[in-house]
């Protein structure tokens, strides 16, 4: 199944290390070249459904200024499911990369000399 980009660029900004939510809107902006900046309920509605999924997990979760901050990892899962959709996008870049151009059925009339 075809990942949305906003997901592949979450689980993409997990590799490294845990991070807490507005690290992981920083880094997905960061990683996808700023194409993609996330609201934060939109984030936050990613990672409950990874998380559910069990393709993030939360691995911490301290208080700052009166606010939980949860940190949150790449499961193995995620790891397997994010270098699929890795593959399956170069597999689709090569299709149009590789493409030689498809000989033409219709032969080209020579003018009679």
């Amino acid at each position: 199944m075809r990942m949305r980009e906003p997901t592949y660029f979450i689980l993409a900004a997990l590799q490294d290390e845990p991070l807490h939510g507005y690290a992981i809107m920083s880094r997905v902006q960061e990683v996808s070249q700023g194409r993609i900046r996330l609201a934060t309920g939109t984030l936050y509605a990613a990672l409950d459904r990874l998380s559910g999924e069990q393709l993030v997990r939360v691995v911490d979760e301290q208080v700052v200024n009166g606010r939980a901050r949860r940190y949150y990892e790449l499961t193995d899962e995620g790891r397997v499911a994010l270098r699929a959709e890795a593959d399956r996008m170069v597999e689709a870049a090569r299709i149009v990369t590789e493409h030689r151009g498809r000989p033409s059925l219709v032969r080209p009339t020579v003018a009679p000399a």
